[in-house]
């Protein structure tokens, strides 16, 4: 019977096959308990078996939270994620998303062994409130993505295609001039093309304004300043409050709604710098060439813009920055070796600042396949068997490539396989019922 729940195991989460197409295989292989019902039965019994909160079987662990909501449809599941190792704490079906039940999600992590040394999500009212109840004491990351790039971000896309379709009416206007005979079709057809002349600069103005302050917005927001020095936080905050007064200035009403939510989240948007300013006094003591640790430092960050950069042509450009920086690296150590080891651990360090909730996000995009093929069916066993498929699946790309997540946060070796460790873990539990 272990045989057939492995391969069904396998199936479902590594080859991200439906219960339908599951069923479909084990069929084909002649193997017993092949029809949906009975696949189904199995994946639920293995998932009724295991817990949807981590355990920490060693001394209190603390780390950042990382949280947010997914929805299976219009159901909610509330996530908490370590950042650094990518390892799930929690994911749980809810039936509402309210301050309850994050308070309550958040006692549970805390009863397991782990501690909060920084909370990042976004402004949802409900998480936003229970992180206030159940850790006062512990400081809050406004998720810089949706707190400034989700919020302005769209609009600076509206803007330009604003601008762009602006355009375009000028042109076809032009057209019909060209084809008007009498004096005054061509006198009426003038004026509409002055008329259209003169939403086409207020829209490029806008454009214009808007993408030039935004642009500085996100800049003010980068860690380092260009010379790879650490940026100072009040000066920072003071530039993004003279940038989003001037925003306010261009008299666009929306915007200026979005200008106002933000600046009442100010306070909460350059939490990381704590922890920025920690992570390079540790990046000094690796090395006392600072030529070296600069260059070091400015590989990361627009390391940091090529994973999070969706457009081509500015990955590209990030990508050949990250690679400049790294061969003056180079440079300045004078041994390729002791480079690379050094940048490894300067990224480590570096990579401890966390300004979003993002790792929920890559989480999601990794659940969303299972749930779109049970058609956003989702069930809490399912849950707890996904979290510990990922928690314990070795990744074969990126920066964790060979890696687990309950290596990187327990940083001990995991010798065996998720499913082989599943059946140990579960396997107990079958006997004593």
């Amino acid at each position: 019977m272990e045989a057939i729940e492995s391969h069904i195991l396998a199936q479902r989460f590594e080859g991200k096959c439906s219960l339908d197409a599951i069923s479909t295989l084990m069929k084909r292989a002649g193997m017993r308990f092949s029809s949906v019902g009975s696949v189904s039965q199995i994946l639920a019994s293995i998932g009724e078996k295991l817990p949807n909160v981590l355990e920490n079987k060693g001394d209190t662990m603390t780390l950042v939270f990382a949280d947010d909501e997914v929805f299976a449809k219009s159901q909610p599941i509330l996530i908490t994620v370590d950042p650094i190792s990518s390892a799930i704490l929690r994911i749980e079906h809810v039936d509402q998303r309210t301050a309850d039940k994050w308070s309550d999600h958040f006692g549970d992590i805390l009863n397991h062994g782990f501690f909060p040394r920084l909370v990042t999500s976004d402004a949802g009212t409900a998480i936003v409130s229970a992180h206030n109840e159940t850790l006062p004491e512990t400081a809050w990351q406004l998720d810089t993505f949706h707190g400034i790039a989700h919020r302005l971000g769209d609009w600076d896309r509206r803007l330009e295609k604003s601008a762009y379709t602006a355009i375009e009416a000028a042109n076809d206007r032009e057209n019909t001039l060209a084809s008007a005979k009498s004096d005054s079709v061509i006198n009426k057809r003038l004026n509409l093309c002055f008329e259209t002349d003169k939403k086409v600069v207020q829209a490029i103005d806008l454009y214009d304004d808007f993408h030039y302050l935004y642009q500085h917005l996100i800049h003010q927001l980068n860690t380092f300043d260009s010379s790879g020095k650490l940026r100072q936080p009040e000066q920072a905050k003071e530039n993004i409050e003279i940038i989003l007064d001037l925003m306010e200035s261009l008299d666009h009403k929306t915007i200026s709604k979005k200008v106002v939510s933000i600046k009442k989240t100010l306070s909460n948007l350059l939490t990381y710098f704590d922890d920025a300013a920690i992570a390079l006094k540790n990046c000094q003591k690796l090395t006392k060439n600072d030529d070296a640790l600069c260059a070091l430092i400015l590989a990361w960050q627009w390391h940091k813009t090529v994973i999070k950069s969706k457009v081509t042509s500015r990955k590209h450009k990030a990508i050949e920055q990250e690679k400049l920086h790294l061969e003056l690296a180079a440079l300045f150590i004078g041994d390729t070796e002791k480079q690379a080891e050094l940048k490894e651990a300067i990224y480590a360090e570096l990579d401890q600042i966390i300004q979003a909730s993002s790792m929920v996000e890559c989480i999601n995009s990794i659940l969303r396949p299972y749930l779109n093929t049970s058609k956003n069916h989702v069930t809490q066993a399912f849950l707890n068997t996904f979290m510990f498929y990922h928690n314990h699946r070795r990744y074969h790309s990126g920066k964790r490539k060979g890696k687990t997540p309950m290596e990187i946060l327990t940083a001990k070796e995991q010798k065996e396989d998720w499913i082989t460790l599943l059946f140990k873990e579960i396997k107990p539990l079958s006997l004593a019922a």
